[in-house]
């Protein structure tokens, strides 16, 4: 979606690789050393970041009496505490900018609650209140940091449920499907070209959590 509007785009991953035009850089999000790296050699390839946007996201399902502690602890510090500490990294070059734009994507289930899924509720809750927190913090020097809160898309993480839990899913959707992943990119581009919108959570549900 960057690369078509004629953005120079950078991407993180763990081994896996970008899509053509995009430079890449290995880096686990849960190690600061990795992310400042990242971010060291995005801007020694095409200059400061300007834009950044947050996708780091896990599952690690169980009822709350059966989850230990590490599957709280690894969805946390990836969901959460990873992208605070990204978007912390990141806001020297934006404010150099003074007209930066951070996204973070969190999930509707934060705001309907999923069973099984107390952890990764909590850590995409609590990205939106960072979000509000950071938008109140740098408004005045011109840094924006909004949220994007998909509802079921058909990514990786999706096609692992049964036919049972992709119809239950689909049951609370007006629209009657899940989201096609360009569905999601094509807001996320939009919400970080916003210029006057700061602070926001903008559900993308098919009509799922109406009033949200």
């Amino acid at each position: 979606m960057f690369l078509d509007h004629g953005h120079r785009v950078a991407g993180s991953h763990r081994g896996t690789g970008v899509p053509a035009g995009v430079f890449g850089v290995e880096a686990d999000i849960t190690n600061r050393a990795q992310v400042v790296q990242a971010l060291k050699d995005v801007a020694d390839h095409h200059g400061p970041v300007e834009t950044l946007i947050v996708n780091a996201g896990i599952t690690d399902d169980d009822l709350l009496l059966r989850m230990d502690e590490e599957k709280i602890r690894r969805v946390l510090e990836t969901n959460a505490i990873g992208p605070m500490i990204a978007v912390k990294e990141a806001l020297r070059p934006l404010l150099r900018s003074k007209d930066g734009s951070i996204v973070l994507v969190s999930s509707a289930s934060a705001r309907y609650g999923v069973p099984g899924q107390a952890n990764y509720t909590a850590a995409k809750g609590a990205l939106e209140g960072f979000a509000r927190t950071v938008a109140k913090e740098y408004a005045s020097k011109g840094i924006r940091c909004n949220v994007v809160a998909p509802g079921g898309t058909a990514t990786d993480m999706t096609s692992a449920l049964t036919e049972d839990q992709r119809q239950t899913m689909l049951n609370d959707v007006p629209l009657g499907r899940l989201a096609r992943p360009e569905e999601i990119a094509s807001v996320i581009y939009w919400v970080s070209q916003s210029t006057y919108m700061t602070g926001v959570t903008v559900p993308v549900t098919g009509g799922a959590v109406l009033g949200y």
